[in-house]
């Protein structure tokens, strides 16, 4: 049993992922960011997540605003072990341990509350013993600043070697139907030891949703451009998928967001993060959680989005280096 467990919470259908509310997708406004935020809650949406790095720290205000006076309702998550700023050689992975509580302390100020719920590391920094790192964030759980810790895009090793030192409550990584990677062992690896895992991305950063239709379609600042799945040739195959999507989302006369995030809560494992910008997307997601979907349905999608469907990487050539989610 994991520390949110232990504290009485229930693993989620869904989280509201924030990262978009800052404009990485396209600019939001804060009173649509805050209207997304709150149909989440309204219906009855405990889980948020977002991370320093976001905005440099804008969208953790943003987040604290939207949930001023209404802390208990919700379990608050954020992360830490990148630094930013406003030129590029400011910015970059510091996870040393020196760092956890200064971090700590700052988010809890944007988010104007007194304790974090849910601390991640960001990513493991391959120039800090992931022991030091852990070792300062558990003693973030000691002085009460923080309620569980989680690790994103980790690898067994380095999990393994993080919870000798503090349990680990959740992993979080990419997770959807053109990104099945912990399906190759994490999800059970995960499962046998209590800890939970958070997919996010699970809609392929919009594009399982059907609405993206050309490269034209993003925004001058928008940073999927930057991403080779959106790029080129593989936008036009990584299209064709989502077509043959879309058409088994009419069959069944839902939308393909909410089949495409049904499908990553089909396994009981896993809590999809949504990404919404918008309060119809957070009603997709509460949607999703009581689709009933026949199983040859789901053996459809299979045979259309097996492991490695998607055309290209996630990330940049340098973005990957800094993932370890493979066992």
């Amino acid at each position: 049993m994991n520390a949110l467990q232990q504290a009485g919470e229930a693993r989620p259908e869904y989280v509201l992922g924030t990262m978009g509310l800052t404009g990485y997708y396209g600019a939001v406004t804060e009173r649509d960011a805050a209207s997304t935020i709150e149909r989440h809650l309204s219906l009855g949406g405990r889980y948020i997540d977002t991370a320093d790095l976001y905005a440099d720290g804008a969208n953790e205000r943003i987040v604290g605003r939207a949930v001023a006076g209404r802390r208990g309702d919700v379990v608050l998550a954020t992360k830490f072990g990148y630094t930013f700023g406003e030129r590029a050689d400011q910015r970059g992975l510091d996870a040393r341990p020196q760092r956890a509580e200064p971090a700590c302390d700052a988010s809890l100020k944007r988010l104007g509350t007194d304790c974090i719920d849910l601390y991640y590391l960001h990513r493991v920094d391959p120039n800090v013993p992931i022991e030091d790192t852990w070792g300062a964030m558990a003693r973030l759980v000691e002085k009460g600043k923080v309620r569980a810790l989680g690790l994103c895009e980790v690898g067994p090793k380095s999990l393994a070697r993080a919870d000798a030192v503090h349990p680990v409550s959740v992993v979080q990584s990419e997770y959807s139907l053109w990104s099945r990677d912990p399906e190759e062992g994490m999800l059970d690896f995960l499962a046998e030891r209590g800890i939970w895992f958070f997919g996010y991305a699970s809609l392929g950063r919009g594009f399982l949703s059907g609405t993206l239709r050309s490269p034209d379609d993003f925004a001058p600042e928008d940073q999927r451009r930057d991403m080779p799945r959106f790029q080129g040739e593989n936008f036009a195959r990584n299209l064709r998928l989502v077509e043959e999507l879309r058409a088994i989302a009419a069959d069944l006369d839902v939308s393909p967001a909410q089949l495409a995030l049904a499908w990553c809560r089909r396994n009981a494992d896993v809590s999809p993060i949504v990404g919404a910008t918008e309060p119809a997307h957070v009603e997709d997601a509460r949607g999703a959680s009581s689709l009933e979907v026949p199983q040859h349905v789901w053996d459809r999608i299979e045979a259309i989005f097996p492991i490695g469907a998607a055309a290209g990487q996630r990330y940049s050539a340098s973005a990957m280096k800094r993932l370890e989610s493979g066992l």
